[in-house]
């Protein structure tokens, strides 16, 4: 047997040219001197090289040094090591060729082998290429690269708890910066850098044994590399390749290559990792200064959102409200371009999921409107203008606020019903309404501060409402939101009033025939309109029972401001013809038909003064409404009565027509007050028409006066306790010892329908009662107010004295009775030490 191997030494020895006694090397201590005595893996490694490196690597000596390392495991990692060593000899000899080899080397090495002590080799792989990384040139820098990414893809079957990925973040991320004087040599080295940090994405997001590819200091260099070349698209578009290169040059395009990778990042992000991939984002953005612009913001934020997970988005809105508040000091052009991301970007988590940032995000931008107004008024930031302050331009806070208008619209109208009727409540409550225990402020340039805040928050609410869908306006017009609403539509500023119109508009209209009103017009067919008219559903009509006086009210007494224009006419018009389509009854037309001739009155008797072209736009509003409720109710007579006197008008005094009062150049009669009767509409014989086709004449023929206000609610509050007093006090005194109770009335249907006409009546007379107390009270001359208020004052204290009187009367004498004159029993007070008590009550 030893025979047999020292034969078959001699034999191998003989082919590598050694004599035939030749001993090993391992013997003599020389074996760096003999390269056939060295270790087989070295043998195998050296003879992968060529002579002439342009012949690339020997293929059949690559495959049986893949074979060995597949045979012998163990010897990979000094393969590996010893790869290493031969390309670092090479990079410092700049034997480039040979560098090559050796990385193919190393990359078909690392694909065919899966064993548990890849780890070693591993360690020697990552050491080659950052040594390429390392080095200055660009081809290098690319191979390692290259390497590098194949490594990425490759799933290793056992995990490594010590390896570190930092050096090739931080290097990667360098690349990605390249300004290299060459355009070609500079995109390749970008997009190499980009490949780099997907590799080291994909190679350590998944692992959690890996170095945690999250945390800020990882993040703070992947994100903005990749938004730095996400940012020069426009630079690398500059060249306008042939058509026949264009497919390859979109391919080495480093921005299309940053935004998959930027992709990828986010789509593999947590819960727990979103903040840390968004706030670099926030950084870059204001370092660069590109909030200003707004296309690169809005661009990447898009990205992000269209790459997480739905239900993160809740995540990025949190993070981009914060960043504004951060920035409520910036300026105001910084500001509009953060809102208008929150806008794109609030619009894109709708779909999904925005959690409970709904009304955080409706209450930061309130917020930074009312900073906005402050700013706008003050002229700076800290309130008081210094030499350091920063001075602030009035219309870039108007075009700051405009733009949270619009993202306070456009993130509303993708919620739903629910939600939508919860912002509109919570932007009704922050507007401020006048109150003696809240001054009015001024602010520099004259303007009221509380006055600006309510036109805003008036225009966003206006944002809010435009497009709401409900059908149950008891929801969509809650009492406590409506008395709010309706209680700024009477303050003296017009616009204002014109906001809460259109608020009010567009609540009311449900089925899209609002733009059918935009114009008073006197139709003599309004089929024309294709208006969508629904029957009045039960929950309208309790709406209306309820709240229909308040609307009224409201409606009429701002036909009375003399700061109206035309488009007030023009919203009072819409208002009145859509409670007529969508919340219409023969009780709520028959009341409708009242207030405009009611509106009419006002104009015709003219108690306010007020202006020719008010009093023609009453003339001519009251036309134009009247012509379309009498072609609504199809009342042949009630049409034909309304018809006549539009002829009359336009023959005879067009200016009380909405053709010649609502134009451009209104034409107005300088005389107003000798208005004959065939102009007018007469409210006798509308309601002897009507009446005769089954409408309530009673109520038509009643004039219309303005529902009680919250004193005359309290004063009768106290007249009914008044009433129940005096019910007590008559059952008290005819209780069943003195005689016998009478029976009570029965209470039916037409005794209930009865008591409530008879309230109405009541109500109007108490009303115009109360209206010549305080018209005596304006007109009456001083001494004869002193008198009344005199006479009342005596008969007051008459009704005192007789109240002591009975309460203060002394007890009774326990002796009995003194006879006075006049034979009239007189009650004798005895003091207490002198009365004698039974002896019954002695202890």
């Amino acid at each position: 047997m030893k025979g047999r191997r020292r034969r078959r030494w001699l034999q191998a020895t003989r082919r590598r040219g050694l004599p035939g006694g030749a001993r090993p090397a391992e013997m003599y201590g020389v074996c760096g001197c003999c390269g056939a005595l060295r270790p087989r893996y070295k043998r195998l490694v050296d003879n992968i090289f060529p002579e002439d490196p342009e012949d690339g690597l020997v293929k059949t000596n690559m495959e049986k040094l893949t074979f060995y390392a597949l045979s012998a495991p163990e010897k990979l990692d000094r393969i590996g090591a010893y790869l290493s060593e031969r390309l670092i000899r090479d990079v410092g000899r700049h034997r480039y060729g040979y560098v090559c080899i050796a990385m193919e080397a190393l990359d078909q090495l690392l694909m065919a082998c899966h064993c548990q002590s890849i780890n070693l080799f591993v360690e020697s792989f990552l050491k080659m290429v950052a040594k390429l990384l390392e080095s200055e040139k660009p081809n290098l820098q690319i191979l390692g690269t290259n390497s590098f990414v194949k490594f990425a893809n490759i799933e290793e079957d056992t995990p490594s708890y010590h390896r570190s990925y930092d050096f090739f973040v931080s290097r990667f991320s360098e690349m990605c910066h390249s300004s290299h004087d060459d355009m070609e040599i500079k995109t390749k080295i970008r997009m190499s850098g980009i490949k780099g940090l997907q590799g080291v994405v994909r190679k350590t997001v998944n692992d959690e044994l890996q170095a945690n590819i999250w945390d800020p200091q990882h993040m703070d260099k992947i994100v903005p590399s990749l938004l730095f070349n996400l940012q020069h698209v426009e630079e690398a578009e500059s060249r306008s390749p042939s058509p026949l290169q264009a497919p390859e040059k979109e391919k080495e395009n480093p921005a299309e290559l940053a935004e998959r990778c930027l992709r990828e990042l986010l789509g593999r992000a947590a819960f727990g990792n979103i903040k840390n991939a968004i706030k670099p984002v926030l950084i870059h953005l204001d370092n660069h200064s590109l909030w200003e612009p707004k296309v690169f913001a809005i661009r990447c934020f898009k990205i992000i959102m269209y790459s997480i997970q739905p239900q993160h988005s809740h995540l990025v809105i949190q993070q981009l409200l914060s960043h504004l508040d951060a920035n409520s000091r910036s300026a105001a052009t910084v500001r509009a371009g953060i809102v208008e991301v929150l806008s794109e970007a609030a619009v894109i988590a709708a779909t999904g999921s925005v959690g409970p940032t709904v009304l955080e995000m409706f209450n930061t931008l309130l917020r930074q409107l009312r900073l906005s107004i402050d700013y706008a008024l003050t002229g700076s930031y800290d309130g008081a203008i210094s030499l350091g302050t920063k001075i602030i331009k009035e219309h870039e806070e108007r075009m700051f606020q405009e733009a949270v208008i619009k993202t306070i619209g456009s993130f509303a109208s993708t919620l739903p019903t629910y939600q939508r009727s919860e912002v509109i409540l919570f932007i009704m409550s922050k507007v401020p309404l006048p109150s003696l225990h809240h001054p009015m402020e001024t602010g520099k340039t004259g303007e009221n501060r509380n006055r600006l805040t309510q036109i805003m928050l008036l225009k966003s609410l206006l944002q809010v409402s435009t497009g709401f869908q409900c059908n149950n306006m008891m929801s969509a017009l809650p009492s406590n939101f409506l008395d709010r609403l309706l209680s700024t539509a009477l303050m003296e500023d017009a616009e204002i009033r014109l906001f809460v119109l259109e608020i009010l508009i567009s609540f009311i209209d449900r089925h899209g025939n609002r733009h059918k009103f935009s114009t008073i017009s006197t139709l003599s067919d309004i089929s024309v309109l294709k208006l969508k008219v629904d029957k009045c559903s039960r929950q309208d009509t309790v709406f209306m029972k309820k709240h229909s006086q308040q609307l009224y009210r409201h409606i009429y007494l701002s036909c009375k401001e003399e700061t109206n224009i035309q488009k007030h006419y023009e919203a009072l018009y819409g208002l009145l013809a859509l409670i007529s389509i969508e919340l219409a009854n023969e009780e709520v037309v028959v009341d409708l038909i009242r207030l405009v001739l009611a509106v009419q009155d006002v104009a015709q008797v003219n108690e306010e003064n007020l202006p020719v072209y008010n009093r023609c736009a009453l003339y001519a509003l009251g036309a134009a409404y009247l012509n379309l409720i009498s072609q609504l109710t199809t009342v042949p007579a009630f049409c034909q009565h309304i018809h006549e006197v539009i002829e009359t008008r336009k023959k005879e005094a067009p200016y009380m027509l909405p053709e010649d009062v609502f134009v451009e150049r209104p034409r107005l009669s300088q005389n107003l007050d000798g208005v004959v009767i065939e102009l007018l509409f007469r409210q006798s014989k509308i309601s002897e028409v009507l009446g005769g086709s089954g409408y309530n004449s009673d109520r038509l023929c009643l004039p219309y006066i303005p529902q009680l206000t919250d004193e005359d609610r309290l004063s009768k509050r106290k007249s009914i306790g008044e009433t129940i007093s005096l019910q007590v006090e008559v059952e008290s005194r005819n209780s069943p010892e003195k005689e016998e109770r009478v029976p009570a009335e029965e209470i039916t249907y037409e005794t209930l329908k009865k008591a409530i006409v008879d309230s109405v009546a009541v109500e109007e007379q108490e009303r115009e009662r109360r209206r010549q107390v305080v018209e005596k009270f304006q007109k009456a001359p001083f001494e004869e107010i002193a008198a009344h208020c005199g006479a009342r004052a005596s008969l007051l204290q008459s009704k005192l004295n007789q109240i002591f009187e009975i309460t203060i009367r002394p007890p009774p004498s326990p002796s009995g009775t003194i006879t006075a004159a006049y034979g009239q029993p007189q009650n004798h007070s005895i003091p207490v030490y002198e009365m004698k008590f039974p002896d019954l009550c002695v202890y």
